[in-house]
């Protein structure tokens, strides 16, 4: 089993646990030069907001979309899009990604953006 497939594999047992439960998610995923957020509904059939590094307004503020502080800002913005459009709970959905280094900077910015997960 290689990298990708132990990931792959890891994701597919959180995302079967939070369909469970129901819950909207918060999913993110990370390539090595961007980092992209989405909430999904329940029902798992619709984004209902998304934020990332290629968006305009971040990448005037942020000069490489692959650091800790491009995830903060992303974080930032999941978190406010998600209040305007009335969300305030989500189960965090890391995509089988190792909770450190960028994947935990935006999920520190969602929840002091008011987030509760």
């Amino acid at each position: 089993m290689n990298k990708r497939q132990a990931r792959v594999r890891r994701a597919r047992k959180t995302r079967v646990r939070i369909a469970e439960q129901r819950a909207t998610r918060l999913v993110v995923g990370r390539s090595n030069s961007h980092i992209y957020a989405q909430i999904i509904a329940p029902e798992g059939n619709k984004v209902l907001a998304s934020a990332s590094t290629l968006e305009a307004d971040v990448r005037k503020d942020v000069k490489n979309g692959g650091n800790k502080a491009a995830a903060t800002l992303v974080g930032k913005r999941i978190a406010e899009k998600a209040k305007a459009i009335g969300v305030e709970a989500v189960a965090f959905d890391r995509a089988g990604f190792r909770f450190h280094g960028r994947v935990k900077a935006l999920a520190d910015a969602a929840r002091e953006g008011g987030l509760k997960f």
